[in-house]
């Protein structure tokens, strides 16, 4: 396959989920053995290494994806990645199981509800790791949802070829990672990802009291706060900046997944903390507002 990227340096490297994302709008929620019929229904692109990489390559970062996808994913979903010039050598195609899949119901006021079939992300033995091609061209490995021990594994490479590390286990964290995994990921990174709740399961599980205390084991915490804006705890301090409110709302899903791609462009321009964070949450607004 032809080498994407080839006349351009490789920033980041994305492990995490490549989505069917199905969105069933519903006029409330039903309660406990009732029904409510479907209003509306729609298909995208989705999933948190697609977002990320897709919102970074708009900006200039140079992407590539490790992912694995199944039945159902169609050369129209995988059209806006390679039109976004992503590198897809790291994308693998698993015969007879589907394309994760998540279920996001809308009730038209804001709120959703998400239900996800893991299909080909689903756990697998580490015997069927492989390191994607063309590991060691890139500057930074972020390692967002997936199996723990197959992304413990591929940090492991990572390192052992120089990339820097960022850790963001998103909602998974809730779910899929325990003590000691999670322990191994922040150890092994030099950034680390969350909004409230999942920052502050990090703290829960790790039996600390404050987020800061996450800076024994990663140099860089930075927490998405929605409205609030976003925060970066390091060790030199702590970072604020504020939220940019979108002209339009179309949806929030993948909003966080859009701030890191923008957190990224000024990342990879060697801009101070605060502009990244403000970068960041410019991308979350485009994002929300539709403008993928």
């Amino acid at each position: 396959m032809e080498d994407p990227t080839r006349d351009r340096p490789r920033d980041l490297l994305v492990a995490g989920h490549i989505n069917v994302d199905r969105f069933l709008r519903v006029p409330a929620f039903p309660e406990e053995d009732r029904t409510v019929p479907v209003l509306a229904d729609r298909s995208e692109l989705g999933g948190t290494a697609a977002n990320v990489a897709l919102t970074a390559s708009r900006y200039g970062v140079a992407c590539g994806l490790f992912a694995r996808v199944g039945e159902g994913f169609t050369a129209q979903l995988e059209s806006p990645l390679r039109r976004a010039r992503i590198d897809l050598r790291g994308v693998e195609h698993v015969r007879g199981q589907p394309t994760p899949t998540c279920f996001i119901l809308e009730d038209g006021r804001g709120h959703q509800r998400t239900l996800i079939d893991q299909g080909a992300m689903g756990d697998r033995p580490l015997r069927a790791f492989r390191p994607p091609p063309g590991l060691d061209s890139y500057s930074w490995l972020h390692v967002t949802t997936g199996p723990p021990r197959v992304h413990l594994r591929l940090l492991e490479h990572a390192r052992a070829h120089g990339l820097h590390v960022a850790a963001d286990p998103a909602q998974e964290i809730h779910y899929r990672w325990d003590r000691r995994d999670l322990r191994e990921l922040l150890e092994g990174s030099e950034l680390f990802f969350g909004n409230r709740s999942e920052v502050a399961r990090a703290v829960d599980l790790l039996k600390f009291r404050h987020p800061k205390d996450l800076l024994d084991l990663v140099p860089l915490v930075v927490r998405t706060e929605g409205s609030r804006g976003v925060t970066a705890f390091s060790r030199n301090g702590s970072v604020r900046a504020p939220a940019r409110r979108p002209r339009r709302r179309r949806t929030v899903v993948g909003a966080g997944d859009a701030f890191r791609g923008g957190f990224y462009a000024g990342w990879f321009e060697g801009a101070p903390l605060r502009a990244c964070l403000d970068a960041g949450a410019r991308a979350a607004a485009r994002w929300i507002e539709g403008q993928r």
